[in-house]
């Protein structure tokens, strides 16, 4: 009887001749479903055990599972050729109601690609009263898929009437649910109060309704802390990411990623579900507590208000596993939460599109689209079973879910129960035959959801797909133009305040990896972002061989802005600052603006570099920073003055001098600085790390040398030290004269210290320097940032610093040198560092192109262009230019010590 049906089944479904005359063009996928409803009801009315036994041999179930595969692959090509003989539709109408999130949040960025990708027209608002195709009485014209973003839910519910909506529209929100899973005071849920049920009845807590995060927090506390037997035993909490695509019937799915903390692991970290649970029987009992919850929530009287025949929505639930493989329900939320991982790596953003994204591909695919047309109201009966138009829909939709490879896994219905309804049987009847890992499809070996195909790194496959799936930063970065995978080069500008962004690109393919900036790069870092330009590499490669290989390169250019400042156009008061109040470093000072008083005494040049002094700047107030003109701050030391030396003047005071550079990056900018002030221009420019002898300075009156210290990028016992630096730089510069035309400046970032002065002592001691004019440039600011892969110093390493920087001060004084206090002129304006990982160049080199051929980088035009330093040189030679107004001011002190001004 059973072989008979299902082959007289698929006769009908190759024929077509069930429906008569009647047009298939739109009632087609209907008339059809509905002979599969009719014939396979008879079939299944029979005892489910007594079903079983029938084909409990070996040779009739193989005979039943060829039958019923003729069947459905009959049924799946009758609908592929019904919609193949629909005319092309028109781009479908989404609308994305983002609330309060802004158009840049990477779940608002996904849902926009996705979507576009599958045909829809994208049209974002903040709530369903602002958006003009939601202005309908009920709401629910125009459009065809409606998602309402967490802030903005509430404003949907009070909008959409969904009791009018058409068949083929879509909302992300099951009111019904919704409510059920409500707190009904103390976090009791609201559906346990109208059901005889109990929490216990249901392994559930039945206080697990309403707020989560803290109330999770001090359970997963309490829980963890009772584990005290040595060795403990493992109590874990597990968030699941459920999908509910319809309430009556109850039709469910389980997607594959969970958030496992443990008492062994207490931070959270993301793990495939079937990884964790290991064996069949805990994914089983996981299911069968979940669809318990799920079906005592549905049975509740649904009112009629709340039926939609495509709603759908991701809920969380928050199970609890000790000592056993039944796990406990301790929370469920209507919404994605992710509260156990950390902000710190960006894995909530990253967890939550991945599941969004999932979905979306799971309900969207082209066989699952309801169009308008085929919402006409229309009913099959057969065989005293009737199937009304909507349960028709709903197993069309279920059957494509179920053939689908996906990250979903059926939740419920899985098995039959007494209270199953014809309906049930014929949803448990596809789900079984798509679970059949034998012909489990009508094309031999095509995945399903229920075995969904390896991963290409699970194959160990390579890097195919070389695309990013996004790339994720915080604070959250406005790129232009929007995400893209196939779009390898942005901008974004961030604001003055905005020192580091924390980045983290994901790939589309898991057999691909990610580095940023090199090879073996990381593939997340946090990094400061200077003022003006910075470039951050993302190298997607190919790790499958002995060395990666780069498939594609992404590239961002952020641009920080300048600090806002308001001009001055009338009366305004003088302001002072010593240190920035984010990062008081002399706690006993006070920080920010003060009134200043300008004193009024005759003001005489300085006898020091090193003398104390403050920033004076111009404002309409002292209390705030942002009406304050910015580009008029000076520094001004106390009692005295730095006299800024003329170029001609200082090419005669440098004229027949050697003047000899020791350090790093820093004290590198200092020479260029000079050199630019002393020939009007810099021709020649370079990020030397080694030695280098500069002859042609001064129309070949000035020599300038350079010899980069510490190498810290060699091995330690390779790198050289101070003293040989010093002596290769001395020998390099021969002849040297023993008195004040020889000058020798020497300092860095952090690195000099007391010991490096009395090395400098003895080496000029023996040989023969020991009256050439020594210029100590001191610590300055660096490396406070938390930055990924360099040292980042705390505030209270910071202080020591300062205290560091008076002993090298006074120990330099001791010796007779000059001395310029970089650190007091960087310390109240550490923000406004420029490009480097360091955070402590306060100097940048701009190359200069001849009229009619300045090139600037994309994205920026106009006055504030910004000049490309990555392009090669055309016919003419190109200048350049020392930038940054911190590294000016210390610089021209130096200038104003080689220089001193002549009394009169």
């Amino acid at each position: 009887m059973l072989r008979l049906l299902l082959r007289s089944a698929g006769m009908l479904l190759r024929s077509g001749s069930w429906s008569g005359s009647r047009s298939r063009s739109r009632s087609g996928p209907l008339l059809l479903l509905g002979v599969a409803a009719c014939v396979l009801y008879q079939v299944l009315v029979v005892p489910r055990n007594r079903l079983r036994s029938e084909v409990g041999g070996r040779r009739p179930a193989e005979e039943v599972l060829m039958e019923a595969r003729r069947f459905v692959c009959g049924l799946e090509a009758q609908q592929v050729q019904v919609l193949g003989q629909k005319p092309p539709r028109p781009p479908r109408r989404a609308v994305v109601l983002t609330g309060r999130q802004s158009l840049w949040d990477t779940e608002v960025q996904i849902f926009q690609r996705v979507l576009q990708q599958k045909d829809y027209n994208v049209q974002t608002s903040r709530y369903a009263e602002t958006g003009h195709i939601l202005r309908t009485r009920d709401g629910v014209g125009g459009w065809s898929l409606l998602l309402c973003l967490t802030s903005s839910e509430r404003s949907c519910l009070r909008r959409i009437t969904f009791s009018h909506l058409q068949r083929h529209q879509m909302v992300n929100l099951l009111p019904g649910l919704m409510e059920a899973f409500s707190d009904a005071g103390g976090g009791l849920c609201r559906f346990l109060t109208r059901s005889q049920l109990t929490g216990s009845d249901l392994h559930m807590e039945p206080h697990a309704c309403g707020s989560t995060n803290q109330k999770l927090q001090i359970l997963q506390d309490s829980l963890f802390a009772r584990v005290q037997a040595p060795p403990p035993a493992l109590v874990a909490m597990v968030n699941v990411y459920v999908l509910v695509t319809s309430v009556n019937p109850l039709t469910s799915f389980l997607h594959d990623v969970a958030v496992v903390t443990t008492n062994q692991q207490p931070r959270g970290r993301t793990l495939k579900l079937r990884d964790f649970l290991t064996s069949h029987d805990a994914l089983h009992q996981v299911k069968k507590v979940i669809g318990g919850v799920l079906l005592a929530a549905t049975n509740q009287k649904q009112p009629t208000a709340s039926r939609c025949v495509s709603c759908f929505q991701l809920f969380t639930f928050t199970l609890v596993f000790s000592g056993s493989i039944t796990p406990v329900v301790v929370q469920v939320d209507t919404q994605l939460t992710f509260w156990s991982l950390s902000d710190d790596t960006l894995d909530r953003q990253v967890t939550r599109d991945q599941v969004l994204e999932d979905t979306l591909d799971f309900l969207l695919s082209p066989e699952t689209h309801l169009s308008p047309e085929t919402g006409q109201r229309q009913e099959s009966c057969r065989a005293s079973l009737c199937l009304s138009h909507d349960h028709f829909l709903l197993l069309l939709q279920f059957q494509q879910q179920m053939k689908k490879p996906s990250s979903f896994q059926l939740l419920y219905p899985s098995v039959l129960s007494s209270s199953s309804s014809p309906l049930d049987v014929l949803l448990v009847q596809v789900a079984d035959f798509y679970s059949v890992k034998t012909n489990i499809s009508c094309r031999t070996e095509e995945p399903t959801n229920q075995h969904p195909a390896a991963s290409p790194s699970e194959d160990g496959g390579s890097c195919v797909d070389a695309h990013l799936r996004q790339i994720y930063t915080a604070p959250p970065l406005a790129l232009t133009p929007p995400f893209s995978p196939r779009v390898k080069e942005y901008r974004a500008e961030v604001t003055f305040d905005t020192v580091t962004v924390r980045i983290r690109p994901e790939p589309v393919s898991p057999a691909c990896r990610v580095h940023l900036d090199e090879h073996r790069g990381p593939r997340m870092a946090n990094y400061p972002v200077g003022l003006g330009d910075s470039r951050i590499n993302i190298l997607v490669t190919d790790d499958s061989g002995p060395e990666p290989v780069v498939m594609a390169i992404y590239s961002v250019h952020v641009y920080r802005e300048s600090r806002p400042s308001l001009p001055m156009f009338g009366d305004h008061v003088t302001c002072s600052f010593l240190q920035d109040c984010g990062l008081q470093v002399l706690p006993a000072q006070s920080c920010g603006l003060q009134p200043h008083v300008t004193s009024q005494s005759p003001v005489k040049a300085c006898s020091s570099g090193h003398v104390p002094g403050r920033w004076v700047v111009p404002c309409l107030s002292c209390s705030d920073n942002r009406t304050c003109d910015w580009r008029e701050v000076v520094w001004q030391p106390e009692g005295c003055s730095h006299w800024q030396v003329e170029r001609p003047l200082l090419q005669d005071c440098l004229q027949d001098r050697k003047v000899l550079f020791i350090g790093d990056s820093t004290n590198r900018g200092m020479m260029y600085f000079l050199m630019e002030r002393v020939n009007s221009s810099l021709e020649d420019w370079d990020k030397v790390h080694e030695t280098l002898v500069h002859r042609d300075l001064n129309g070949g009156r000035t020599l300038v040398g350079y010899s980069y210290y510490p190498q810290f990028w060699l091995e330690p016992m390779s790198r050289p030290t101070f003293r040989e630096t010093l002596l290769q730089l001395l020998d390099r510069s021969r002849p040297l004269e023993n008195s004040n035309r020889t000058v020798l400046v020497v300092g860095g970032v952090q690195w000099l210290s007391t010991n490096h002065l009395r090395i400098l002592r003895d080496v000029l001691d023996r040989e023969s320097l020991g009256d050439v004019l020594v210029v100590v440039k001191s610590l300055g600011m660096g490396f406070h940032l938390p930055v990924d892969g360099i040292r980042s110093l705390s505030l209270t390493e910071v202080q020591r610093l300062h205290r560091d920087n008076s002993d090298i001060i006074a120990a330099a004084k001791h010796h007779g040198y000059e001395v310029i206090d970089t650190f007091s002129v960087t310390m109240g304006r550490y923000k406004e560092f420029l490009a480097g990982r360091c955070a402590c160049h306060f100097h940048e080199v701009k190359r200069f192109w001849s009229p009619g051929e300045t090139r600037t980088t994309p994205g920026r035009t106009g006055q504030s262009a910004v000049l490309d330093t990555d392009r090669e040189a055309g016919p003419n030679l190109p200048t350049y230019h020392v930038r940054g107004p911190v590294n000016q001011v210390y610089s021209e002190i130096l200038l104003s010590r080689l220089c001193p001004r002549t009394r009169d």
